[in-house]
């Protein structure tokens, strides 16, 4: 069994499970198939927006497809999100970022 189906099997009794819907996401990353990639990133921050780390990858994943305004807007979401966790380690990755973009 491959490790998006292995995923998707776990969340099967857990489907609200932030971090397997960001490891399924990140799967769907290094499969190349972005678009997939983008609606489990968006799934996961709708059900948990304070699952910070989410941000940076969906940001990363919307620069890919092209859409740099939507890649722009995870960034400063995930800055405020970082800000109001006062995690200042995610908030520096993703000011970078967005700094890059």
């Amino acid at each position: 069994m491959d490790r998006i189906a292995q995923i998707k099997s776990f969340l099967e009794s857990s489907p609200a499970d932030s971090f397997l819907l960001h490891a399924l996401a990140l799967e769907y990353v290094k499969a190349s198939n972005d678009a997939a990639a983008r609606e489990t990133f968006e799934r996961l921050l709708a059900a948990d927006p304070n699952y910070v780390g989410s941000y940076y990858h969906l940001g990363k994943t919307l620069e890919r497809l092209g859409e740099r305004a939507a890649a722009s807007a995870a960034y400063e979401k995930g800055m405020e999100v970082a800000r109001q966790l006062r995690d200042m380690h995610a908030y520096n990755e993703l000011q970078a970022a967005h700094e890059d973009l």
